[in-house]
C-alpha cells in the first residue's frame, strides 16, 4: 500500500492593518473555513508528479518535476515558481524528498481561486510541513510579505500579528463581538495582485505616528461592543489608508449612496471587502452584480 499523507492549511482574511502590517504596525487577521490541503502518496514513477485542483476537482495545473534537481521541463511561470519553493525547502532540509521513489502531490483548494483568500500561502504552509522547515522562512525567500498569512494557516482562532525586529509575533485572540450576524463580505468579482499592491504603497512616504495609530485601531477592534463602535473604527482605518495611498475608498469608488460602513481587506481594489448591515441589505449589492456574498459566521474558522 502507497504510504500517503495530507497536510492542510487555513485561508485568511486581514481585517485591518493591511499595508502597515509590512512596516511594523499589529493587523487583526482572521483564518477561514476555507482553505488548502496537499496530499503526498509514494509511487515507484521517479519523478515528482505534482497536480492543482480547484474548488470543483477540476484540474488547473499539472506538471513533473525531477527528484534530484527539483526543475521541471514546463517552462511556465506556476512551474517554476513551484520549483523555486521545492528547491527553498530542500535548502533548509536537504534530505526533503531525497529518499522517495517517486511522489505525486495533490494540492486541493476549497475556494475560489479568485476569492484571495491565500492560493500561495496556504501552499507555502503546506510545503514547509510536507519539508519539516519553518514556513515563515519558505515564505520569505519565495513570496516574500509580512507572513500573516502564514499565521492565519496556522491558527484556528482570529489573531493579533505583528513583525518585531522583522521577526513574526502571533497572538491568538478570542472575538467577544455579539454582532457577527451584521457582519458580510462581498467579492469585488476581480482578483487583487498583493505584490503590485505591495509595490504601489512602498512607493508612498508612511505618515508619522500611521504604525501606532493602525495598531490601536487594530487592538480596539477586540474591544467593540456593539456594531457603532465597530463601524467607528473601520471607517477611521479606512480614512487613514485611503490618506496613505491617495487613493478612494471602495465605498466613495463603488458604493457611495450604501448607508453603513465598508472596509476594504487585504490588497485594495480586489477580493473580499468588509461590509455592515442586515441580510435585506445585501440585495444592495447583488443588485449592483456582486452576488459573491458571505456572512462573517459562514466565513471564519471556528
Amino acid at each position: 500500500m502507497s504510504k500517503q499523507a495530507t497536510y492542510k492549511s487555513n485561508g485568511k482574511l486581514l481585517i485591518t492593518g493591511e499595508y502597515v502590517v509590512l512596516d511594523g504596525a499589529t493587523a487583526l487577521a482572521i483564518p477561514t473555513k476555507y482553505g488548502q490541503s496537499l496530499t503526498v502518496t509514494n509511487t515507484n514513477e521517479m519523478t515528482l508528479y505534482w497536480v492543482s485542483k480547484d474548488h470543483t476537482g477540476n484540474s488547473w495545473f499539472e506538471t513533473h518535476i525531477n527528484l534530484s534537481t527539483l526543475n521541471s521541463s514546463n517552462t511556465s511561470k506556476i512551474a517554476q515558481t513551484l520549483c523555486t519553493i521545492l528547491q527553498t525547502a530542500r535548502a533548509h532540509n536537504p534530505s526533503f524528498l531525497k529518499q522517495s521513489n517517486g511522489v505525486t502531490a495533490l494540492a486541493q483548494l476549497d475556494f475560489p481561486r479568485d476569492w484571495g483568500l491565500g492560493t500561495s500561502s496556504t501552499l507555502i504552509n503546506n510545503i514547509a510541513k510536507w519539508a519539516q522547515i519553518d514556513a515563515f522562512t519558505l515564505l520569505k525567500e519565495s513570496f516574500g510579505g509580512s507572513g500573516y498569512d502564514i499565521a492565519a494557516g496556522q491558527h484556528n482562532t482570529p489573531i493579533l500579528y505583528s513583525l518585531k525586529d522583522k521577526k513574526p509575533q502571533v497572538k491568538p485572540c478570542i472575538l467577544t463581538w455579539s454582532f457577527t450576524d451584521h457582519l458580510f463580505f462581498v467579492h469585488l468579482n476581480q482578483k487583487q495582485d498583493s505584490k503590485k499592491g505591495i509595490e504601489r504603497y512602498r512607493g508612498k512616504q508612511t505618515q508619522p505616528g500611521l504604525i501606532e495609530t493602525i495598531s490601536d485601531l487594530s487592538r480596539k477592534t477586540l474591544l467593540c461592543y456593539t456594531l457603532a463602535d465597530f463601524e467607528r473604527i473601520i471607517d477611521a482605518h479606512e480614512n487613514k489608508i485611503a490618506s496613505l495611498l491617495g487613493q478612494a475608498t471602495a465605498k466613495e469608488l463603488l458604493f457611495n449612496d450604501f448607508p453603513n460602513s465598508i472596509k476594504s481587506l487585504g490588497a485594495w481594489g480586489g477580493d473580499f471587502i468588509l461590509v455592515t448591515g442586515n441580510k435585506q441589505d445585501m440585495t444592495y449589492f447583488k443588485d449592483k452584480g456582486y452576488t459573491t456574498i458571505l456572512a462573517f459566521n459562514d466565513m471564519i474558522a471556528s
